[in-house]
C-alpha cells in the first residue's frame, strides 16, 4: 500500500471514529478508601452500644472495610459463659485473648487460655469458647473471609442481644448449631 492511500485511509478511520476519542482521556474516578481512623480503646467502629448475654462487643473492622474479606471484633465479657458449640461453613475463625481466662474447643481439644494466647478454628470444624476468668476478661474474634458475620452480630444487636431463636437465625448466616454451650463452674 502506497504512502498516499495509506494516509487517506487513516484519515477517513478517524474521521469515522467518534471525536471524544481525540479528546484529552478523562481521570478515571478511584474509588474512596475506606475510613481508616483509629478506633479507641472501648468504642465501636460504628459508635453502638452492643449487648451479649454476659458483655459487650464492639465491632473493629467492618467487612465493609476490606470488601468482605475480614471482619474484627472485641468481645468484653463481665460473666462467665459464652455460644453454643456451632461451626462456620464459610469462615475461619481466630481467637486472641487480650485479658483474663477463656478455654477454646475447637474440634476435639479443649484449651485453656490466657492473655497473649490465640487459636484458630478453622471452618467445618466444631468449636466454642467460654470465658472463665474471676472478673472480666477481654476476647478479639476475626473472621476470614468475613462472610455474614458482620451482619449476624447487627440482628443480635436489634434483639437487644437476646439469643432467642438462635438455632434458626445461626443457620439463615451459614452456621450450625451443634449442642449446648461449653459448661463453666
Amino acid at each position: 500500500m502506497s504512502a498516499l492511500k495509506r494516509r487517506t485511509f487513516l484519515q477517513l478511520l478517524a474521521a469515522a471514529l467518534p471525536s471524544s476519542l481525540f479528546a484529552s482521556t478523562p481521570q478515571t474516578s478511584v474509588p474512596a478508601p475506606p475510613d481508616i481512623s483509629p478506633i479507641p480503646a472501648g468504642q465501636d467502629r460504628y459508635g453502638l452500644k452492643r449487648p451479649l448475654p454476659n458483655g459487650t462487643t464492639t465491632f473493629k473492622v467492618s467487612s465493609k472495610d476490606c470488601r468482605g474479606d475480614f471482619f474484627a471484633m472485641e468481645h468484653h465479657h463481665t460473666k462467665k459463659g459464652g455460644p453454643p458449640l456451632h461451626l462456620h461453613t464459610v469462615e475461619d475463625e481466630w481467637f486472641y485473648v487480650l485479658e483474663g481466662e477463656y478455654i477454646v474447643k475447637v474440634g476435639d481439644q479443649l484449651h485453656h487460655l490466657k492473655a497473649g494466647d490465640s487459636v484458630l478454628g478453622p471452618r467445618n470444624v466444631p468449636h466454642a469458647f467460654a470465658f472463665v476468668g474471676e472478673s472480666s476478661g477481654r476476647f478479639l474474634i476475626t473472621y476470614a473471609p468475613a462472610g455474614r458475620m458482620e451482619e449476624f452480630f447487627d440482628s443480635q444487636d436489634r434483639a437487644g442481644g437476646r439469643t432467642y431463636d438462635l438455632q434458626d437465625r445461626m443457620a439463615a448466616y451459614g452456621m450450625k448449631y451443634l449442642g449446648p454451650p461449653l459448661p463453666v463452674a
